[in-house]
């Protein structure tokens, strides 16, 4: 039995079989529709979540499955003190593979150490969201044709957000990769990303503050909005979110075949005008997640299609 902690849980052969199962099941829909006939999926999500909830829900009916649990900390029994491993000891029960949103480092990992059943990290805390990293590489693989030889522009919320970090861990792979990071200097990234990921890599980066000074540049713009639930300080919050404004004017600066994603929710880092420009590419990439947890959960399952 597997989990899905991070990304690097799999290897980059394992990611592109996983990659080209998907690309698979977006062309022929139909031979996947009653893969898990008689399997569930819990989403047990401690905090707020669209996308991801409803990708993996999604993700599952499609493959004839049926869904269980519950979008809110509030809605379950961690209001009464139940712990996180309690939690998904009981869950076991219930369901044949799960996935877990938390606001805390670490606690789907926690909950991996005691489940009967796969647990997918669903995001935890500012840490990592690795079926979003799935969802990002299937879309630039899918659009760009390459998973190589690109500048990728990073630009926002660098510090705590943790689709940026598992982004990078996972592209670093790749040959031919250059991260252009675009942030104020209170939201750069983590030392250790710098470091640990980076540098000890040989990857080559730059940081810059302004955006307009990247775009040329770049093959990928990933947009990412300030996050309100990660600052301590409201002020700090009102000071940083309207830092990056992409507009119409901005994407005049960037290549004609440069795609920008974002993984949204977007409050107003992209100006809606963005929205028509061919090189928008956030909500294709919507679509794309349900394809690559479509093929997560048949990979874990060991369900052969």
């Amino acid at each position: 039995m597997r989990h899905l902690m991070s990304p690097l849980d799999l290897t980059v052969e394992e990611l592109d079989k996983l990659l080209d199962l998907a690309n698979d099941i977006e062309k022929f829909p139909e031979k996947y529709a009653h893969a898990c006939d008689g399997k569930r999926i819990a989403t047990l999500f401690y905090e707020p979540s669209t996308r991801t909830r409803l990708s993996f829900e999604a993700a599952m009916m499609n493959l004839g499955g049926k869904v269980l649990g519950f979008s809110s900390a509030n809605s379950s029994s961690a209001a009464k003190g139940e712990s996180v491993s309690d939690t998904i000891r009981m869950v076991s029960c219930y369901a044949d593979i799960c996935a877990m949103r938390h606001p805390k480092e670490g606690a789907p990992l926690v909950a991996s150490m005691v489940s009967r059943i796969p647990v997918i990290n669903a995001g935890d805390g500012g840490h990592q969201h690795p079926t979003q990293t799935l969802t990002d590489l299937l879309t630039i693989r899918s659009l760009k044709g390459r998973l190589g030889n690109l500048t990728i522009g990073l630009c926002g919320d660098l510090k705590f957000g943790r689709t940026v970090h598992s982004l990078i861990e996972a592209l670093v792979r790749y040959t031919g990769i250059r991260f252009v990071l675009i942030s104020p200097e209170e939201l750069r990234v983590p030392d250790y990303i710098r470091e640990d990921v980076l540098r000890s890599n040989g990857v080559p980066f730059e940081e810059v503050i302004r955006l307009e000074d990247a775009l040329p540049k770049l093959d990928l713009l990933y947009m990412t909005r300030v996050q309100r639930e990660r600052f301590f300080n409201e002020d700090d919050y009102v000071r940083m979110k309207d830092f990056y404004i992409l507009d119409s004017a901005k994407m005049k600066l960037a290549g004609p075949d440069m795609l920008v994603l974002h993984p949204l929710p977007r409050v107003n880092e992209i100006s809606t005008e963005v929205d028509a420009d061919p090189r928008a590419a956030y909500f294709r990439q919507v679509q794309y997640g349900v394809y690559v947890r479509m093929a997560l959960i048949l990979t874990l399952l060991e369900v052969n299609v």
